[in-house]
C-alpha cells in the first residue's frame, strides 16, 4: 500500500509523510447493545504510544480506497485511525437500513473507543457524505472526548437533498441505490466516477417509479420504496431519520468543505448557519466541486488533516486566519471572508421583461409569456447537481433552444459583477394544473454566445401549495443553489424558466396520482407573467465593495 499511498500523496500533493510503517489490525469486532457484531480496521503508526485518534464510521468499506484515504493517509501522518463498517455492509451484522442505526451503533462504537487499551482519551471524526450524517448523529452527545469534527459534501439530514423543491431526487437516489446494493460485487470506484445517467437512461424513462429500483439491481431496496411513500414533508419517517434539530448543540469544533455543484451544498450551508446562530466558529470550506470528484475528496483530506493536527495535536499555524474560504468561479480565485454569507451581502432584483430581457427595471404593462410541458417527453436535467452524473457547468444553448424553455437576458455587462450568497427566483406564474413544477436556472453566457450554468433549483406546485390569488396566478418564491461567481464585463446573465430536468427530478406527471405508482401523463400549459402586478424576478446577492 505503500506505494500506492506515495502516489496518491503526490498526486493530491499531500503534506509529507511522518511514517511509512503504518499497523493495519483487521476485522476487529465492535458488539452492539443488541448483540449485532460490526467490523472495524485499525491503522496505526508504528512504534507510537496511542496516537491521536480518528473514527470513520462507512458504509462503502473498510479497505480498499476508503482504507487508504482515511486510514493509511492519515497513519503515515502521525494518526491512528478506526474506520468501521456501518451495519450491514461488508460483513458488519444486521441490515444496513439508511439512516436509521447511525446514532445508536455510533454511541455504541464510541464507549467500545473507551474500553480499548490504544485509546487516547479523547478522538475526532472524519468523513464525505454518508460518513459526514453519521457524524452528525452522534456529535451533540458523545461528550467532551469528542475533540473536532471534519465533514464534506454532506448534511445533518438527507430528506432535503431526496426531495429538493419537494421534487424526487430520481438520478441520485437510484444511482445511490444502485451502487450501495453492489459495491461488494463490483468496483465501487468504477459507479462513482463513471456516470450511470446513459447506463440508466432507459430506466429512468420507466414508470411507476416503484420499480425503477428492481430494473437497476434486480430486487426491490426497501429504503428506495419507502423513500417514494413518504414524501410527504416533515413525515414522521423522516423526522426520525434527520439530525438537523441537534446540530445546535454541538461544542466541538467543526469544520466543513462543501462544493459550488454538490448536491448537499443548500443544507450544508444551513447547517453552517445554525452552528453560527447557537455562537460557535465552525470553518468553511467551498470549491468548484461536485460530490464525488477527486478533487473534492483530496480537498477534503487537505482540510481536515490541519484541522486535526491543530485540535488533536495542538500544532499551531496550520489554520488560516479567516474562517470562511471561497473559490469564485468565473474569477478562478480563492477568496476569504468572516461569515458565509459575505458580511455587507445586498439583495439585487432582476427582473424579466417582455421580449425575453433580464433587468433591473419594473417590467411594464406586458401579457404573459407561455410554453407546454410535456412529460412525456421532459426537459432535460443537462447538468447541475447530482450524484454521479455531469454535475459540473456545461453548454446549455442546446437545452435553451427548446420550445419548453423560456429564457430572459440581460444586456452585456460594462463591468464584472460579482454574485456571491443565496440566489432565488421569485416568480408569477399560471398553469392549467393544479399538480406541476417550476425550474429555474441561472446562466452565465459568454462573448461567444456559450451559455454556461452557475446555480439553479426547482419547485413542486400542488393545489393551495402555494395559494393561488384572486387572478388565478401563484406566486412562487424558491432557492437556487448558493453561488459565488464572477460575470465578467461583456458577459450577460441569463434565466431559463421551465417546468423539469429530468432525471436529476423526477418528472411530474401532472395528474396527481401517488408519486410511486403515477403512470398517467398530462401535459400542463405554462405562463410566466412580467407586469406591474407581477414583477417576477430572479434575486441575486451583491458583495460589499
Amino acid at each position: 500500500m505503500s506505494i500506492l499511498s506515495r502516489v496518491i500523496g503526490g498526486v493530491a500533493k499531500l503534506p509529507p509523510v511522518e511514517t511509512r510503517n503504518v499497523l493495519v489490525e483487521r476485522d476487529l469486532k465492535v458488539p452492539m447493545p443488541d448483540g449485532i457484531v460490526l467490523l472495524a480496521n485499525r491503522y496505526a503508526p508504528r512504534g507510537v504510544e496511542k496516537p491521536p485518534l480518528l473514527l470513520v464510521r462507512c458504509c462503502y468499506g473498510r479497505g480498499g480506497f476508503f482504507g487508504l484515504l482515511y486510514g493509511y493517509l492519515f497513519a503515515e501522518r502521525g494518526f491512528q485511525v478506526l474506520i468501521q463498517s456501518i451495519r450491514g455492509t461488508f460483513g458488519s451484522g444486521g441490515i444496513f437500513r439508511p439512516f436509521v442505526d447511525e446514532h445508536d451503533d455510533g454511541l455504541a462504537t464510541v464507549a467500545w473507543l473507551k474500553t480499548q487499551p490504544w485509546y487516547p482519551g479523547s478522538f475526532a471524526t472524519n468523513g464525505p457524505s454518508y460518513l459526514g450524517l453519521v457524524q452528525w448523529a452522534i456529535a451533540s452527545e458523545v461528550g467532551p472526548d469528542l475533540k473536532a469534527l471534519a465533514i464534506q459534501v454532506s448534511t445533518a439530514e438527507f430528506r432535503s437533498q431526496t426531495y429538493p423543491g419537494e421534487a424526487f431526487s430520481l438520478d441520485t437516489a437510484l444511482s445511490w441505490t444502485h451502487l450501495v446494493a453492489t459495491q461488494e460485487k463490483t468496483n465501487m470506484l468504477a459507479q462513482v466516477f463513471s456516470p450511470t445517467t446513459r447506463k440508466f437512461r432507459p430506466i429512468f424513462a420507466h414508470l411507476p417509479l416503484r420499480d425503477v429500483d428492481q430494473l437497476a439491481i434486480g430486487a426491490h431496496a426497501p429504503h428506495f420504496q419507502e423513500w417514494l411513500e413518504n414524501n410527504e414533508p416533515g413525515s414522521a419517517y423522516w423526522q426520525a431519520r434527520g439530525f438537523e434539530q441537534s446540530v445546535k448543540d454541538i461544542t466541538a469544533p467543526l469544520t466543513l468543505l462543501g462544493g459550488w455543484y454538490d448536491i448537499f451544498l443548500p443544507w450544508q450551508l444551513r447547517d453552517y448557519r445554525t452552528l453560527r446562530e447557537a455562537g460557535k466558529q465552525p470553518y468553511l470550506t467551498i470549491g468548484p466541486w461536485s460530490h464525488a470528484q477527486p478533487a473534492t475528496l483530496f480537498n477534503g483530506f487537505h482540510e481536515s488533516l490541519a484541522w486535526f493536527n491543530t485540535h488533536l495535536r495542538g500544532q499551531d499555524g496550520q489554520l488560516r486566519a479567516a474562517p470562511v474560504r471561497l473559490f469564485i468561479t468565473g474569477a478562478n480565485e480563492w477568496r476569504f471572508y468572516p461569515d458565509w454569507p459575505p458580511p455587507g451581502t445586498q439583495s439585487q432584483r432582476l427582473h424579466l421583461l417582455p421580449g425575453g430581457a433580464l433587468a433591473t427595471d419594473l417590467p411594464p404593462a406586458s401579457e404573459p409569456e407561455h410554453y407546454r410541458y410535456d412529460p412525456a417527453r421532459p426537459t432535460p436535467a443537462l447538468s447541475g447537481p447530482v450524484l454521479t452524473g455531469n454535475a459540473l457547468p456545461t453548454d446549455n444553448r442546446s437545452l435553451e433552444a427548446r420550445a419548453d424553455v423560456l429564457i430572459y437576458t440581460s444586456a452585456p455587462l460594462t463591468e464584472d459583477l460579482e454574485v456571491i450568497g443565496p440566489v432565488q427566483a421569485d416568480l408569477y406564474v399560471s398553469s392549467s394544473l393544479a399538480y406541476t413544477d417550476f425550474f429555474a436556472r441561472l446562466c452565465d453566457v459568454n462573448l461567444q454566445g456559450k451559455s454556461m450554468n452557475v446555480c439553479d433549483g426547482l419547485l413542486r406546485v400542488q393545489p393551495d401549495r402555494p395559494a393561488a390569488a384572486t387572478d388565478g396566478t401563484l406566486h412562487l418564491t424558491f432557492d437556487l443553489w448558493p453561488t459565488a461567481h464572477r460575470f465578467r464585463a461583456g458577459h450577460c446573465l441569463r434565466l431559463q424558466i421551465s417546468s423539469g430536468a429530468h432525471p436529476r427530478f423526477a418528472r411530474n406527471t401532472g395528474s396527481g396520482e401517488p408519486l410511486a405508482t403515477s403512470t398517467k401523463l398530462i401535459c400542463a400549459d405554462q405562463s410566466i407573467y412580467h407586469d406591474p402586478e407581477h414583477p417576477s424576478a430572479i434575486i441575486i446577492s451583491i458583495p460589499e465593495l
